[in-house]
């Protein structure tokens, strides 16, 4: 496919994105407005709009924002480091692979809100609580990624590299690396987008501060354009993070042929 034709097919789907888009706002205009939904609980789009206009221009809206995306990135930050290397030492051995095993298994299917209770027991309403929930969800996504990865590591490959005396840091920088760079990088857009959903969880249930205190507090003050217009907010934010998490996967897989096909 050339250029031209990526370009078009390409404007194309944005268009799509953005008709589908003006269809829900304008759905959201016209139900309340009808009659058909009360304005109790569905404002009009166009007053979630003013509210959302009066937030953006409050000094405590933006530090709001601040707080989640600087939770969501130390906590998203830090499940890749703990993930990447538990995954690549536990993956590099068969022994700990099979003593692992029914341990990650078991853990990895308990969702994080589970531990709330816990966390506000120990923690309390401070962004700890929520750092532990995010690292807790994010870095089973990496982990599990990471030791698919490995596993996937040719072993005739391998073998080689260890017949010309490789040393193991050798080994790891241009054998096992680069086999499981796109299972990282799978592994880093789930954690991004499960990252941000605990944070905001953990805001909203606990209290910490950040956009999910906010609607939890303007929820409980029946302000609801500004409910309304502080979860499109966090819908925008998500979107956002998607996209950034696919440019990296772009940038940092360039070379490999899903992404060049995707590019063709």
């Amino acid at each position: 496919m050339t250029a031209a034709h990526l370009s078009t097919r390409r404007g194309y789907d944005a268009g799509l994105g953005v008709a589908g888009l003006a269809c829900v706002v304008l759905l959201g205009e016209l139900l309340p407005r009808l009659g058909l939904v009360n304005e109790e609980f569905l404002p009009p789009s166009s007053t979630i709009a003013r509210a959302l206009g009066d937030q953006l221009g409050t000094a405590e809206f933006w530090t709001a924002l601040g707080q989640t995306l600087r939770g969501w990135l130390i906590g998203l930050s830090i499940a890749m480091a703990v993930g990447v290397a538990a995954g690549v030492v536990i993956g590099s051995s068969r022994l700990l692979r099979e003593y692992t095993a029914s341990t990650i298994e078991f853990l990895r299917p308990i969702p994080s809100v589970a531990l709330i209770p816990l966390v506000v027991l120990v923690y309390g309403t401070q962004p700890s609580s929520a750092l532990v929930l995010v690292v807790y969800a994010a870095t089973w996504q990496v982990l599990v990624q990471v030791l698919y990865g490995v596993a996937d590591v040719d072993p005739v490959v391998r073998d080689t590299a260890r017949s010309y005396r490789f040393s193991r840091v050798s080994i790891l920088r241009t054998v096992v690396l680069p086999t499981a760079l796109p299972y990282i990088v799978t592994g880093f857009r789930l954690a991004a987008a499960v990252a941000l959903i605990l944070e905001i969880t953990a805001e909203l249930v606990i209290g910490v501060p950040g956009l999910g205190q906010r609607i939890g507090v303007a929820q409980s003050s029946n302000a609801v354009a500004i409910t309304y217009a502080l979860v499109v907010v966090v819908g925008v934010v998500g979107v956002g993070v998607n996209l950034a998490a696919r440019a990296v996967e772009r940038r940092v897989l360039r070379w490999h042929p899903s992404v060049r096909r995707e590019q063709s």
